[in-house]
């Protein structure tokens, strides 16, 4: 199993920029396909991009390509979203999540992810 500890959220500008970290726990991490999905009030969860367990392959989602980069390092045990150009619609919980991986698949849906971190809260304000 993995334990997963998002930080990095907060309130920012629009058009201004953040990045989420998540912390795994465990010694496997480099086994887990990671991702980050989001939910905003009263929507439901949405995938925003995922990362294979070696780093290789990334997805990200349509709402978001362009202005958001997913990375890992698996020495550290940490997945990253770097985050730019936030518009207002970018405000949510943004959530980290994992899935154990035996290929370099990656869940592209939130039903793909075993593993959920508690969540970090992005708010951007025009």
């Amino acid at each position: 199993q993995v334990q997963l500890v998002e930080s990095g959220g907060g309130l920012v500008q629009a058009g201004g920029s953040l990045r989420l970290s998540c912390a795994a726990s465990g010694r496997t991490f480099s086994s887990y396909a990671m991702g980050w999905l989001r939910q905003a009030p009263g929507k439901e969860r949405e995938f925003v991009a995922g990362i294979s367990r070696g780093g290789g392959r990334t997805y990200t989602a349509d709402s978001v390509k362009g202005r958001v980069t997913i990375s890992r390092d698996n020495a550290k045990n940490t997945v990253y979203l770097q985050m730019n150009s936030l518009k207002r619609e970018d405000t949510a919980v943004y959530y980290c999540a994992g899935r154990l991986a035996t290929t370099d698949w990656v869940p592209v849906a939130s039903r793909g992810y075993d593993y959920w971190g508690q969540g970090t809260q992005v708010t951007v304000s025009s």
